[in-house]
């Protein structure tokens, strides 16, 4: 079986009330179609950058009461856990699917790895227009990187550094409607395109994060 990718149906599991209720319809229309589109991004990923990347689907084991109200899947390097470092995520909230590379607030040395992309500004800023960044990935609002100056990128990557909650999510959203979210293929093509463009601050992260582990 192959990604076909996300259609009503898999957004409507939003509008299903109760934690259980809606983690089994999670489970039963959303997380096949992670496994099947996670395993292709991963294989990409370990191709790009010459190690082995792993897939993580969220299961939302903490939650005891309130549904949640996204769902995601995320590739990293660490086959144990992603939370704790630089990763790349798919997902959806109930009217977008958002493609992440991710920086949150659970990273051990973000203040580090905030102050190497202010050093590297040039890198940062080197971004399409279309692409879209979150300082909380809890939250839908997400800044167009159109609308962003230079002194736009330092406040945010200086709040990232200097904010113990902040974070710093980089990537691009496809609303409900848009036409290649109904296309397994093209989506695929589009989310590894993505990653592709932002491997260079994948690698600038990874760079630190390693020097940061010694």
């Amino acid at each position: 079986m192959s990604f076909n990718g996300f259609n009503k149906e898999d957004f409507d599991v939003f509008t299903i009330d109760g934690l259980d209720e809606r983690m089994e319809g999670i489970r039963e229309k959303i997380q096949p179609k992670f496994k099947e589109l996670g395993e292709d991004l991963a294989q990409q990923l370990s191709m790009s950058l010459g190690n082995e990347m792993y897939l993580h689907i969220a299961k939302h084991a903490r939650r005891s009461v309130n549904p949640p109200k996204d769902t995601w899947l995320a590739v990293c390097h660490n086959k144990r856990g992603y939370k704790k470092h630089p990763h790349f995520q798919v997902g959806l909230f109930d009217d977008h699917v958002f493609v992440w590379l991710a920086f949150i607030y659970e990273l051990p040395n973000k203040q580090n790895i905030a102050q190497t992309f202010l050093n590297h500004l040039d890198t940062v800023t080197d971004i399409p227009n279309e692409y879209v960044i979150s300082q909380d990935h809890m939250k839908k609002d997400a800044m167009l990187v159109d609308k962003m100056n230079e002194e736009d990128f330092k406040k945010t990557l200086e709040r990232f550094r200097d904010v113990k909650k902040a974070e710093f999510l980089v990537g691009r959203h496809f609303p409900v409607g848009d036409t290649i979210l109904n296309d397994g293929q093209a989506l695929t093509k589009e989310v590894i395109a993505t990653y592709e463009k932002l491997l260079p601050l994948y690698k600038l992260a990874m760079q630190e994060a390693e020097i940061g582990s010694l």
